[in-house]
Parts: C-alpha cells; sequence; structure tokens
C-alpha cells in the first residue's frame, strides 16, 4: 500500500507542477495580450490628439486585468472582488458609449447590473470582515483582516 500511495503522491505532484505551468504561461499570456492592447489604445489615442471618457474606461479595464494577474501572483489568490469590478467598469463604458442608441429599459437594465455588481461586492467585502478565513482569524486575534 506504501508503494501505491507513494506513485500517486508522485503522480499528483507531476500534474500538479504541470498545471501549475499552464496556469503561469496562460497568466502571462493575458498579461502580454492586455499590455500590447494598451499600448494599441494610447497609440490611438495619441494618433487622434485627443481622448474621451470611454478611451479611459477602456484603459482602466486594462489596468484593473493586469492588476488582477499581478495579484495572483504575488499572493497565488485570485480575490473575487477583482472580476466583479472589471465587469462593473465594463458595463459602465457599454452605457457610456451606447447611451443614444438605448432605450429607457435597456438603460435601467444596464444600471440595475451594476447596482447589483456593487451590492455584491460590498457582501463579500462584509463577509470577509464578519466572518475571516480561520488561518486569518488565527494569525490576528480581535482584528478584522480583508484578505486582498
Amino acid at each position: 500500500m506504501d508503494i501505491r500511495s507513494h506513485t500517486f503522491d508522485r503522480l499528483r505532484g507531476f500534474f500538479s507542477g504541470g498545471l501549475d505551468l499552464v496556469e503561469y504561461a496562460g497568466l502571462l499570456a493575458i498579461a502580454f495580450a492586455t499590455t500590447v492592447a494598451m499600448y494599441q489604445e494610447a497609440a490611438l489615442m495619441f494618433e487622434a490628439r485627443r481622448v474621451a471618457l470611454a478611451d479611459l474606461l477602456l484603459m482602466f479595464l486594462y489596468l484593473e486585468v493586469l492588476a488582477m494577474i499581478g495579484q495572483y501572483f504575488k499572493s497565488g489568490q485570485l480575490p473575487v472582488r477583482f472580476p466583479l469590478y472589471i465587469a462593473i467598469v465594463a458595463l459602465a463604458r457599454y452605457l457610456i458609449l451606447d447611451l443614444k442608441d438605448m432605450n429607457e429599459w435597456r438603460m435601467l437594465g444596464v444600471a440595475t447590473a451594476i447596482l447589483l455588481l456593487t451590492v455584491a461586492v460590498l457582501a463579500i467585502r462584509y463577509g470577509h470582515v464578519r466572518f475571516p478565513y480561520r488561518e486569518d482569524a488565527e494569525a490576528s486575534p480581535g482584528k478584522a483582516y480583508v484578505r486582498e
């Protein structure tokens, strides 16, 4: 039984390392593609000699994606809030860009989606403060800790 469990542990370690490698390669590809897209957007703004709010929001989306990747590399964890922030900014950008072509119901739907995402972020933040992770609570008892 010891040989089988040892073999299984080695096999699991091999596949885990392989999956980590693929995960890091994917994150680096996303970071590179985001950086290239950010450069292209900056070049378009420079070429047009004009910066619009939609351009700034798009650049902010790129920065949020890079921040999310950086946070993952620093901590090995990806907070759920980062994709929610990206979704909020993306919906705000959509609302700003297509405001003239939207009817009232679509506008109300997008605004409601932004509100729901904001409430979700607040609920997650409240949950982290009120119900911290066990290892965080043990590390600093009596202190509210919010994992970033």
